[in-house]
């Protein structure tokens, strides 16, 4: 089973409005999930499709309303934060929340491909640690 088919089937158990807007997971592929490894795949989805309750749509969650949407993406960011601080890792935690910040800034600037780079290299570092610049890139972004 797919991280984003236990993320669907997760959401639809919790119950409520969320679980309402629940659509079965295309097929599209889970890049950042996978990038993350085995351990962390259904935690990097859950707080990429967050991303895309935001920013574009849903692969998971598609709810007609976009308050809703809005409100489902923060759910799914607590959701994928909340099980990371679960595990320990708050090296994980932190770099997701940057993802997250870092992505909200690249969007609010109108430069969805920083964004995307984003992503990429927060699904890395939480998958097998930080390349050595990765810190100095975050601040030059913030910057940015």
């Amino acid at each position: 089973m797919s991280a984003l088919e236990r993320l669907a089937e997760e959401l639809r158990e919790e119950g409520g409005l969320l679980a309402e807007a629940v659509v079965a997971p295309d097929g599209a592929p889970e890049p950042h999930g996978a990038a993350a490894g085995e351990r962390y795949a259904l935690i990097v989805e859950a707080i990429r499709e967050g991303y895309l309750e935001h920013y574009a749509t849903g692969r998971v969650v598609r709810p007609e309303d976009p308050d809703l949407a809005l409100l489902a993406g923060d759910r799914l960011y607590a959701l994928g934060l909340e099980r990371l601080a679960a595990l320990g890792d708050l090296d994980a935690v932190t770099e997701l929340a940057d993802v997250i910040s870092l992505c909200a800034q690249a969007h609010a600037e109108g430069d969805p491909e920083r964004a995307g780079a984003v992503w990429d290299a927060g699904a890395a570092a939480v998958a097998a640690g930080p390349a050595a610049d990765h810190e100095a890139v975050k601040r030059s972004w913030r910057r940015a």
